[in-house]
């Protein structure tokens, strides 16, 4: 089933998203931080056949809107015409370019969990942050076929969740369940998965082993305070 998709962030994630969202036969909305003139270049040759537009015409023309944006820039979202969105959550934490963010490293808390308490009216599910923007782009396979990738998939509501796996299988992926928003911690950086451009049985293992890790007990350790 087509999708109409919509992506807030032009860079590197983001136009190897909105190409294969095309290629998958889904409709595509960009956006960038302004002026979607700013963006128009990029888009027509990195993702030729998506429309670039602004980040709340995105938001608000589209069925499932993706974050792959820095985390920090978390407050430009527009929330009000993500109301009743579901949200797919791309984005990581980097001090390097989020600055130091302690909100953003409490790991009593994941930072899907920050975006969720953001985005209020949204639906927040956790995915296609983990892999590479190389991997993901050189990946795709059709169903069942060898060596075929999985992409990790978190979230709190089960048809969001559905739909959001249904989204990464037609972009060229197996989707492996990842928990709920506070368990989607698994995929973020320094965890295991972190990276992992494996089959989804491998996926699902290095997931189903986090708790036994050394960043699994740092968790369950500042989880317990």
């Amino acid at each position: 089933m087509t999708t109409h998709l919509g992506v807030l962030g032009a860079g590197k994630l983001g136009t190897v998203l909105a190409r294969l969202a095309l290629a998958a036969g889904h409709t595509v909305m960009i956006a960038g931080s302004g002026d979607p003139e700013k963006i128009r270049l990029v888009v027509d040759v990195l993702a030729p056949g998506a429309l670039a537009v602004t980040a709340e015409e995105a938001a608000r023309s589209s069925d499932v809107v993706v974050l792959a944006l820095p985390l920090g820039a978390l407050g430009s979202v527009p929330r009000e015409a993500l109301l009743g969105k579901t949200v797919v959550d791309a984005m990581n934490y980097w001090w390097e370019i989020d600055g130091d963010r302690p909100d953003l490293t409490d790991d009593r808390v994941s930072t899907s969990e920050v975006v969720q308490a953001h985005l209020p009216g949204s639906i927040v599910v956790k995915a296609l942050n983990h892999m590479g923007y190389h991997d993901l782009d050189e990946g795709p396979r059709p169903l069942g076929a060898p060596g075929r990738r999985a992409i990790a998939v978190a979230g709190d509501d089960p048809e969001a969740v559905a739909r959001v796996s249904d989204l990464v299988d037609s972009l060229g992926f197996d989707a492996v369940r990842a928990g709920s928003l506070h368990e989607s911690i698994v995929l973020q950086p320094h965890a295991p998965a972190f990276g992992a451009n494996v089959s989804a049985d491998e996926l699902a293992a290095i997931v189903a082993e986090f708790p036994v890790t050394s960043r699994g007990e740092q968790v369950r350790t500042a989880r317990a305070l």
